[in-house]
């Protein structure tokens, strides 16, 4: 179907131009979106506050789909089928795809299934991140008490909405990114 790690390689350059972080690169099929296209997602954030404001999407989806039209035009097909292309923040919930993720978020919330089971064979635990030491993670789970596993082992991970975690995200200011897009979309129109 699609090469997500080839994708990743076109699509990273792009995003660290912008001076932001790649989180994921994930391609839905339309099952997955309810829809009749598949999806491709990019997410990225800016590493000082870990969010997305909207010009960065404007930008940076500009960026990819030229690159992607341009490697196309060359002859090398990405996604065989048709797609939608989403560039997105993390959200406050975001899933954790790097170890600096884990190591940023000690103290919060989090769901973890993993490929290898942990504590009789239990494959998803939720429970607050304790720490990380190398690639091994600890996790104090909800059912289990404090339970460990290597960073290679995760299947998907993510961050609970909790208060504690809205305390804690830091708020951006929105006002700058509507200047921003209008002054763009006024240059434009000129």
């Amino acid at each position: 179907m699609a090469n997500i790690a080839r994708i990743t390689e076109i699509v990273e350059p792009e995003v660290k131009a912008l001076g932001l972080d790649l989180v994921r690169v994930i391609l839905f099929g339309k099952s997955d979106v309810g829809d009749e296209e598949h999806t491709l997602q990019i997410m990225a954030e800016r590493p000082e506050t870990g969010q997305l404001v909207i010009g960065d999407c404007v930008a940076l989806s500009h960026r990819i789909s030229d690159k992607i039209d341009a490697l196309e035009e060359a002859g090398e097909t990405l996604i065989e089928e048709a797609y939608r292309l989403e560039v997105s923040s993390p959200g406050i919930d975001r899933p954790l795809t790097r170890l600096k993720d884990f190591v940023t978020w000690i103290g919060h919330e989090a769901k973890v299934n993993l490929t290898v089971p942990v504590d009789g064979n239990r494959k998803s635990v939720v429970g607050n991140l304790v720490s990380v030491e190398g690639e091994v993670i600890a996790l104090e789970d909800k059912k289990s008490g404090r339970v460990t596993f290597p960073f290679a082992d995760i299947h998907s991970a993510k961050l609970v909405l909790t208060d504690r975690l809205l305390a804690a995200t830091k708020p951006i200011d929105l006002d700058e990114d509507f200047d921003e897009i209008d002054e763009e979309t006024e240059t434009q129109e000129d």
